[in-house]
């Protein structure tokens, strides 16, 4: 499957149950909202989705039961990525026997702080050898180094890396659109405020944490965008962007967890090291991404 009409791809929160294992009942309640308020595409078992606590075979078969909900659907992407590039190799070639994964998002490795030429080398073997299209996931931050324009754009070049989850400044941004419009390559920023700014620029999208809660106003932002209403599309996203920052108020993806809990969509809470909110936090939390409208 395609991602052209995948503009909106909903970075998605994975659902336990009082005992902290993965409920598929819940997986299937939560992806049909997801999809039923503008989802146009599924990353599963990512840093949302709490994929460094969740074991191998606890992945597989997440990936595999979101496969047959989707049904199709929407393109879905599954996290493979580690800072062990034989290991990734090893897990996406694993990944890539599910019929219906469309991609792997593999992060620049953590904690080894490789230089530009050991992550060139990294994405290149797993590009090669990995058995699926790859999309990059720069995200400083959290991995303690960060991909330079320069390597994503020489990336690029490789038929088998096909886009970036890119979290940065918007002058990195739109030098990596400029500088992958021609081939094709699908630039999605993993920033939720940069929604707008991304689509604008020319990018394909976001990948969002924000469209669990907000997805029926993030779709509206895009249709006006769609249809030249600029101003339309300015204001929503303006009206979004304190309840976007509030579901980071605390460490992901406790507070979204929180939210869809208390819209009778039950996630459960996330693993340890990840605390849930305290009833103080909750509180806060749904005084400032409450709608007016």
């Amino acid at each position: 499957m395609n991602f052209n009409n995948a503009h909106l791809i909903t970075a998605m929160v994975t659902p336990f149950d009082e005992h902290q294992q993965i409920n598929y009942q819940r997986l299937t309640v939560l992806i049909e909202h997801l999809l039923a308020h503008g989802t146009q595409g599924i990353l599963v078992g990512g840093t949302t989705g709490e994929g460094p606590t969740l074991s191998t075979e606890e992945k597989l078969a997440l990936y595999t039961h979101t496969v047959a909900i989707v049904a199709g659907r929407v393109p879905i992407i599954a996290n493979t990525g580690s800072n062990n590039t034989a290991a990734t190799i090893t897990f996406t070639r694993q990944v890539s026997q599910i019929t219906g994964i469309d991609a792997a998002l593999v992060v620049v490795p953590p904690y080894n702080k490789p230089n530009q030429a050991g992550m060139y080398a990294h994405f290149t073997a797993i590009a090669e050898r990995g058995g699926l299209p790859i999309v990059i996931y720069n995200i400083p931050g959290r991995v303690g180094v960060k991909m330079e324009v320069s390597t994503i754009l020489t990336l690029a070049h490789n038929p088998n890396i096909i886009g970036i989850k890119q979290c940065g400044s918007e002058v990195e941004l739109a030098a990596i659109i400029e500088g992958t419009v021609p081939h094709d390559f699908l630039v999605y920023t993993g920033e939720d405020a940069q929604t707008l700014t991304t689509r604008v620029f020319g990018g394909q999208g976001v990948i969002s944490v924000a469209s669990h809660i907000f997805g029926s106003q993030m779709s509206q932002l895009e249709m006006a965008l769609q249809q030249g209403k600029l101003s339309e599309a300015a204001t929503l996203q303006r009206r979004l962007m304190p309840k976007m920052a509030a579901l980071f108020s605390a460490p992901s993806p406790a507070p979204t967890k929180a939210a869809l809990n208390a819209q009778h969509i039950p996630v459960g809470t996330p693993r340890l090291p990840i605390l849930p909110l305290t009833p103080d936090e909750q509180s806060q939390l749904f005084t400032k991404i409450s709608w007016d409208d």
